[in-house]
């Protein structure tokens, strides 16, 4: 799994924890090693962390390792990157996008 720098990892053990009983909004990328749009989203993904890391969570889930929860949220193309509040999925988006874009689509879950 390609790593953005200062995004945890979560698996299927611990996605109960760290995403579903979080207390800030979560976003999940579902990512894969051999995505190449994924690798373009670490750089991104490792800013939103820095710059929102007050508001937002940001994870990183392989769905490679990790098909339980890949499956049970019906995830089939990468990146995926999914909000969840309260412990709900609130908004699904696919595909790579520059920070500008993906803050301004994550501006109403914020």
């Amino acid at each position: 799994m390609i790593k953005a720098a200062g995004v945890a990892e979560v698996t299927d053990a611990d996605f109960e924890a760290e995403v579903i009983g979080a207390e800030l909004p979560v976003l999940v990328e579902f990512t894969a090693d051999w995505c190449p749009p994924c690798r373009q989203m670490a750089p991104v993904l490792s800013a939103v962390a820095r710059e929102e890391g007050d508001r937002l969570k940001v994870v990183q889930l392989d769905v490679d390792t990790n098909p339980l929860t890949t499956n049970a949220y019906g995830v089939l193309s990468m990146p995926t990157l999914m909000v969840f509040r309260d412990g709900q999925p609130v908004k699904s988006m696919v595909g790579a996008r520059a920070k500008r874009r993906l803050l301004e689509e994550l501006a109403d879950v914020l």
